[in-house]
């Protein structure tokens, strides 16, 4: 009795511990970060919907099920309303059998932490597991976006321009590797040194669902955000539903696990079998298949050659018909190759009711913008460029080329174009709120713009630039960058728009030259405006006084101070030299940080300054807003090359003769004023 006794004793004591150690065994990792998509709808507990979802999770995670081979899952499962629709994809460098542990756990958490919950996402460093109620295969998604994970060490002061310089080389190299990658894996990791002979390693991959172009978009909206989210960090990662970039100075992936992708199958061989010494039956036997085999093959052939040239008659048919639509134009075969953009005419035209009064949104010199509506739901904003004007087809090739091409949270989007007969049309994405020059210098409106507001469309618009000058695949100087062309959405962000007079450099180049002065003056660089020289300074300028502009809730031109009106960037020197630049402030502001404010004003004035060398680039910029540690250099006076007998709001496009402007270029330029149309 007593032995038995001892041994329930035993046991009792015992089951806590393996009660305690049962349920850590089932408990899952938490997830860095995930996201329950609660405005798309919930399911009922015990449903359809929930039972065709465990299913699909639980055929995901069995070690039958493979993927593609590559680390990449998708399915779907159940019918109409109540079908879900799933993706997995484990990190390239992942071996199988993590890859498959991973995704256990991620099934098993997934619906813990968004029970009920439609749509959801989560992420762990070596997978990420997405499921909805709608199909997701093959479509590119930008948000939301995960910042996952960064290094709490921070680089050196003397390290981070020529660090992120370098990082974002790597990573632009990596992004066009992972893109190319066939359909089985995109997916790319390398390294390279900072000036410092730190290493950087970095990794770019996508959903090998997406085709090149898409995944391409999606690693640069991507790179976007890393200045955003990974401020003079060590390593960072960000991720969203359907692309990740991330740099790191220690090596974070094993490249002895990166599986290869199979090798292109062998050239074909001949069909001739080998010599036999069997007998007089082998030899009718091959002759027989050689009677069969080579018409076959050259058959075969044949239809190949034959499918390859009538595909190439219809290219160069295509490009000859739009080459009779734009004959001036060198850059045809891009316009070509965004044929799965172009609109059909009677489409714009139900959209916006035949171009109705009702719905026009603007007017200026290269036409009109219309509101439009497409049957799916979606408001578009539609630019129709003038027939009679002589900048139309200008105007039209840059943005299709140049606009087409950017991705960023920060740039209004290009949905595609209309090139029927006469008719140049550009659709855009519809932005609610207007331009900023309809709130900012509104007094009405901009009492209602806090601060809180004003610091998110500054900082906004800064990460819009930095795209543009660095972080997309094209270098884009803007050249017209204003209040009028910055477009703010339902959520009070920026987006810049209007790029019909940008100009594209090459990834090398830094500076050009022009005789065909274009912009708005006030915005204008000086040594834009005087003598054609034009850089990612001369937007930077721009920034400068549009900041100011912000601050203050006026114009450059005309600033109001009690009774007197000066010009926005004298008034700003002198107040800021003076100790008083508090004066600058908008008096509507009751409210936010003092601190920031006058930050603001001290890096609108670094971007003013005259010596286009003294100004910061971009990303410095952005280093100077986030992060207060950083001490700013002394301003120098701005340039003042422009007086009241001019309006410097006024819109210039101007052709001056290079030999006769080295002694007076501002009297040799001939001006025509205009108003841009600005979509909304």
């Amino acid at each position: 009795m007593e032995p038995l006794m001892a041994s329930s004793r035993f046991v009792f004591f015992l089951s806590p511990i393996l009660l305690l150690i049962s349920s850590q065994s089932l408990a899952q990792p938490e997830f860095p970060s995930h996201d329950c998509f609660n405005e798309k709808g919930n399911y009922t507990t015990g449903s359809t919907y929930q039972t065709n979802l465990n299913t699909l999770l639980s055929s995901l995670s069995s070690p039958s099920n493979n993927g593609n081979g590559y680390g990449f899952y998708n399915s779907s499962f159940g019918e109409n309303a109540d079908q879900v629709h799933a993706i997995a994809l484990c990190r390239g460098d992942v071996m199988a059998d993590t890859c498959r542990g991973c995704l256990s756990n991620s099934t098993k958490k997934l619906t813990q932490v968004c029970p009920n919950q439609k749509e959801a996402i989560g992420f762990y460093d070596e997978c990420m597991l997405r499921y909805a109620n709608r199909s997701i295969y093959g479509a590119m998604e930008k948000d939301p976006v995960f910042p996952l994970w960064w290094n709490i060490h921070n680089l050196s002061s003397s390290d981070v321009d020529g660090f992120f310089q370098e990082m974002r080389k790597l990573l632009k190299d990596l992004s066009g590797q992972a893109a190319a990658n066939g359909s089985l894996r995109k997916f790319a990791v390398g390294n390279k040194n900072a000036p410092n002979f730190q290493p950087i390693y970095g990794l770019a991959q996508c959903t090998p669902d997406l085709a090149e172009q898409a995944c391409s978009e999606c690693l640069d909206a991507a790179m976007g955000e890393i200045t955003a989210y990974c401020e003079r960090k060590q390593g960072c990662r960000v991720q969203n539903p359907s692309c990740t970039v991330r740099y790191e100075v220690n090596r974070f992936y094993d490249p002895t696990t990166v599986v290869p992708l199979p090798s292109p199958p062998p050239p074909l061989s001949s069909p001739l079998p080998p010599s036999t010494s069997t007998g007089g039956s082998k030899s009718r036997r091959s002759r027989t298949v050689i009677i069969i085999v080579v018409p076959i093959i050259v058959s075969v052939v044949l239809i190949v050659i034959f499918f390859c040239i009538c595909l190439r008659v219809r290219r160069t048919k295509k490009k000859l018909e739009t080459k009779k639509l734009l004959p001036s134009s060198d850059d045809t075969d891009e316009i070509g190759s965004a044929e799965s953009l172009q609109f059909d005419l009677a489409t714009i035209r139900d959209s916006t009711d035949d171009f109705s009064e009702a719905n026009k949104l603007g007017q200026g010199g290269f036409g009109s913008v219309y509101r439009g509506r497409l049957l799916n739901g979606e408001d578009i904003a539609v630019k129709r460029l003038a027939t009679n004007s002589v900048q139309g087809d200008l105007e039209f090739k840059n943005e299709v080329l140049l606009v087409a091409k950017l991705q960023h949270r920060n740039l209004v989007r290009l949905l595609g174009f209309c090139l029927e007969g006469s008719e140049r049309l550009l659709v855009y994405e519809f932005v609610p709120n207007a331009s900023l020059d309809h709130i900012i210098f509104d007094p009405t409106k901009r009492a209602h713009l806090d601060w809180v507001r004003r610091y998110k469309i500054i900082v906004g618009t800064a990460r819009g630039l930095l795209y543009l000058h660095e972080d997309s695949r094209l270098r884009i100087i803007h050249r017209d960058l204003k209040a009028s062309n910055i477009l703010i959405d339902a959520e009070m962000n920026p987006k810049i728009s209007d790029f019909g007079m940008a100009r594209l450099f090459v990834l090398d180049q830094t500076q050009g030259n022009t005789s065909r002065i274009v912009g708005t003056y006030g915005y204008m660089a000086p040594e834009y405006a005087m003598c054609g020289h034009f850089s990612v300074k001369s937007d930077v300028y721009s920034f400068g006084v549009l900041v100011l502009e912000i601050v203050s809730g006026q114009k450059n031109s005309g600033f109001q101070h009690g009774e007197n009106a000066e010009d926005l960037l004298s008034f700003a020197w002198r107040s800021w030299r003076d100790g008083t630049a508090s004066n600058l402030i908008d008096p509507t502001l009751n409210t936010g940080s003092r601190t920031e404010i006058m930050r603001c004003i001290h890096i609108g004035l670094l971007c003013v300054q005259e010596n286009v060398a003294d100004r910061p680039t971009m990303a410095s910029v952005i280093l100077m807003t986030n992060s207060y540690s950083l001490t700013l250099p002394v301003p120098s006076q701005p340039a003042f090359y422009l007086h009241s007998s001019i309006g410097s709001d006024m819109p210039l496009r101007s052709e001056y003769n290079s030999d006769r402007s080295k002694s007076n270029p501002v009297k040799v330029m001939e001006y025509e004023t205009f108003t841009e149309p600005h979509p909304r």
